[in-house]
């Protein structure tokens, strides 16, 4: 029997926010100086006619959602005009119930179908990828969870339970063979923290072209009052954690690179790295051969290491690739392999051990990874898409209560500081890092606690909806 709490979507608009960096950031092979936020709004009602509005975002973020041989310009053309047509879907999607359980059977009855038409339809020689379909739901996920909180006056937080599911983890999710998990009775909130903390450590991004020291400067930085050296960085914002891009087909140039921020992290007062071969690695054997000489020529280094992030290619299932022996040198995190708890499965089984969630491909989606991962013994962490504006309120949230290895990744501080100024009129300590963490004290209230309503930022016209 229904319970009274369901809600549907009656009603779904789309913004687009363009955002340019002050200074590029690399992706893989590719390197951005400007980007496009998908913002959107989700009306939900209950069965007593009673209705809310709640609100999502989400960076569309090209080369990580589709790295391909298209111009970029192609690509986010298409991922545009695809978060239009969810628009549409979402309008008219009836399903009812807990915001979870909508999104789900969204993602599996309309979404595949969604994305097939559309890829059909293109003229481009490359298919759009599922992870970019994803990222194009997220925002209306995200908000679809705002407004549910918001109908109900509670926080998000407090309704991944049986008071206010239909369903418990066992309809999602299966256990992996001989792990001897049971998900009957079991629901989200039961993998989440009990009393999550106000304060996180704050991991700093380490870009591929980020200059590491005065002599690597060219002249063309922004002179904007924000650092831009590695050290005015870790100065500044008293930076404690570093994750450091690498470049994954170049072995020297990764070893050299981790070996040059370490020094600057130990001469600094950092404690922790972490290194992101960003799924360019093709065998074990290059991430254990940087480790082993990390290891012997640079120990210290290595020992401040605390995992390392996604080397492979993120298709597991074309690509399954035993990573056992990575794994007994470093802990090693699924990014963007873990698109649902089947290919955490997957992972688990070739020896991943851990697990970074990102709120772009669902809060939903990642709510079932959690508890997935946390159920056998796996190791989170919260992952940045470059989240400004208000997908960085959805993102700090996460880390919080699904209680990670350490801290949250948060860098769009670094990139477009001052994208995110209405935001931060209102809640200052989640847009800046001080002493190392970002403070989300202020958030409060029903949904994600962010209070939209009394952010002063102008928005443009809403796309219109195909479909």
């Amino acid at each position: 029997m229904p319970l009274a709490t369901d809600v549907r979507v009656v009603d779904a608009s789309l913004y687009f926010l363009p955002v340019r960096l002050r200074v590029p950031l690399k992706f893989g092979s590719e390197t951005m100086s400007h980007i496009v936020c998908a913002r959107s709004c989700v009306t939900v009602s209950d069965a007593s006619g009673r209705a809310a509005r709640g609100w999502g975002e989400t960076p569309l973020s090209v080369p990580w959602v589709w790295p391909g041989t298209l111009s970029y310009e192609a690509r986010e053309g298409l991922i545009k005009h695809f978060c239009r047509v969810v628009t549409g879907a979402w309008r008219q999607h009836g399903e009812s119930g807990h915001p979870v359980e909508i999104s789900l059977g969204f993602q599996s009855d309309r979404l595949p179908e969604l994305l097939q038409t559309c890829n059909d339809r293109s003229s481009l020689s490359e298919s759009m990828p599922w992870l970019a379909a994803l990222v194009c739901c997220s925002p209306f996920d995200i908000a679809l969870h705002d407004a549910f909180g918001t109908l109900h006056d509670v926080p998000i937080y407090e309704t991944y339970n049986r008071r206010f599911m239909n369903r418990d983890l066992a309809f999602y999710l299966g256990a992996a063979d001989g792990a001897g998990v049971d998900f009957a009775g079991r629901y989200p909130q039961d993998y989440l923290v009990a009393e999550p903390s106000a304060q996180l450590l704050a991991w700093h991004l380490v870009g591929g072209v980020d200059p590491l020291d005065a002599s690597q400067l060219t002249g063309t930085e922004p002179d904007d009052g924000h650092p831009v050296v590695l050290s005015d960085w870790i100065s500044t914002d008293g930076l404690k954690c570093l994750k450091v891009k690498l470049r994954g087909n170049d072995a020297q140039w990764d070893y050299d690179r981790v070996v040059a921020v370490g020094r600057i992290a130990i001469e600094h007062g950092v404690q922790w790295l972490s290194a992101d071969f960003n799924c360019t690695v093709t065998d074990p054997q290059y991430v254990n051969d940087v480790c082993d000489r990390l290891l012997h020529n640079e120990p210290r280094i290595f020992g401040m290491i605390l995992y390392v992030e996604q080397p492979f290619a993120y298709d597991l299932e074309a690509h399954p690739i035993d990573v056992h022996s990575v794994a007994a040198r470093k802990p090693l995190f699924m990014d963007e392999s873990a698109h649902n708890w089947e290919l955490v499965r997957l992972g688990r089984s070739l020896g991943w051990t851990g697990v970074a969630l990102k709120t772009c491909k669902t809060q939903s989606g990642a709510l079932l990874t959690l508890s997935w991962a946390k159920a056998h013994g796996m190791t989170l962490m919260v992952q940045d898409l470059t989240n400004p504006m208000l997908a960085q309120i959805p993102h700090l949230l996460l880390a919080a209560h699904a209680g990670t290895i350490m801290g949250v990744e948060t860098n769009a501080m670094q990139f477009y500081p001052q994208a995110s100024a209405p935001e931060a009129q209102l809640h200052p300590e989640i847009y800046r890092r001080r002493r190392g963490c970002v403070d989300l004290s202020s958030l409060g209230g029903p949904g994600f606690g962010a209070r939209v309503e009394q952010i002063q930022r102008e928005l443009p016209e809403p796309e219109e909806p195909v479909g």
